[in-house]
């Protein structure tokens, strides 16, 4: 299926093998480097994002959930242990970020800008179910972003149930970094030669 420029590489039979072919061993330490320096980039900006899932996506579209699911796991592992001890906890929401993202993509989800959008809002949503749990179980229900932990604050202030303000506290921040980055990855995979997908799907 080829639309407005991306054509969804995968089908829904081999979507979920991975082989360790020289593309799939390449692939994923490259994502996991561009994880780690999108995240370091976010952190030491102090942006309002995280930015930490973008080789994920790009691992997710172009070899596949799995492919997407290790990149995700190995980095938050390498980040939690060089620079922030905070990143290992979320390992499992970044492997089901990689799922998620690789079985939108090949059912087509990431073949237009509005369809983008639709497949970030879903990405977003299953990181917070996710995270939600994580941040009340080790951090009292903050997510550690200033503004969105202001909101935390506001409604456990106003007597809001904890569980509640810590899934707003974490979707508010995820809607906005799973938004900017699933279209940094629908940019970025537009520009890819066609040669180099070929190359992925070949191999998956």
């Amino acid at each position: 299926m080829k639309e407005n420029g991306i054509e969804n590489k995968g089908n829904r039979f081999n979507m979920w093998k991975i082989h360790l072919s020289v593309a799939t061993v390449t692939l994923i330490p490259a994502a996991v480097g561009i994880n780690y320096v999108a995240k370091a980039f976010a952190e030491g900006l102090k942006l309002p994002l995280w930015l930490g899932s973008l080789g994920t996506y790009l691992a997710s579209m172009l070899a596949g959930p799995t492919a997407g699911a290790i990149s995700g796991f190995i980095n938050n592992i390498i980040y939690g242990l060089t620079l922030s001890p905070v990143s290992t906890v979320y390992s499992i929401t970044s492997i089901a970020i990689g799922i998620v993202v690789g079985v939108l993509f090949n059912r087509g989800w990431f073949s237009n800008a509005k369809r983008v959008f639709v497949s970030a809002i879903l990405i977003a949503l299953t990181s917070a179910i996710i995270s939600t749990p994580l941040n009340v179980i080790f951090w009292g229900g903050q997510t550690g972003i200033p503004w969105g932990d202001a909101l935390f604050a506001t409604m456990i202030g106003n007597h809001i149930n904890i569980w509640i303000a810590s899934f707003t506290d974490e979707f508010v921040l995820d809607i906005l970094d799973k938004v900017v980055v699933a279209y940094i990855a629908f940019f970025i995979y537009r520009q890819l030669p066609q040669r180099m997908i070929n190359y992925f799907k070949d191999n998956q």
